[in-house]
């Protein structure tokens, strides 16, 4: 079965870390451009972070500039969102994407393989 399955959202404190995880299965992920995207509350959702096939290129969003990192561990299928120094702002559902090819890096429209989104809050 092809999917991507995210874990690892939950609720913090502003300021705090959290690493998201997306598992690839059906499908072998280092074949593929990858992204998160970041849907707010009642907002549509926009790519934050995405990668190349070969790593070399990476887009990332102003809004998390310094504060979020994308990678891939190939061995493991999976890619990871690390997250830190969080904000309020951060709130919302996050979706791991996958796409064979793209024209323009983080464009979600471009992605034909998502997961189904895992919530983080960021809140004291």
């Amino acid at each position: 079965q092809v999917q991507l399955v995210e874990s690892g959202g939950g609720l913090v404190q502003p300021g705090g870390s959290l690493r998201l995880s997306c598992a690839a299965s059906g499908f072998a992920l280092n074949y593929y451009y990858i992204g998160w995207f970041h849907q707010p509350p009642g907002q549509e959702r926009d790519g934050i972070l995405c990668m190349s096939v070969d790593g070399n290129s990476t887009y990332s969003a102003d809004s998390v500039k310094g504060r979020f990192t994308i990678s891939r561990d190939n061995a493991k299928n999976t890619m990871y969102l690390q997250m830190n120094n969080l904000k309020p702002e951060d709130t919302g559902v996050y979706y791991c994407a996958a796409a064979i090819i793209v024209a323009t890096l983080c464009e979600r429209d471009e992605y034909e393989r998502w997961g189904r989104g895992t919530q983080v809050t960021v809140s004291s």
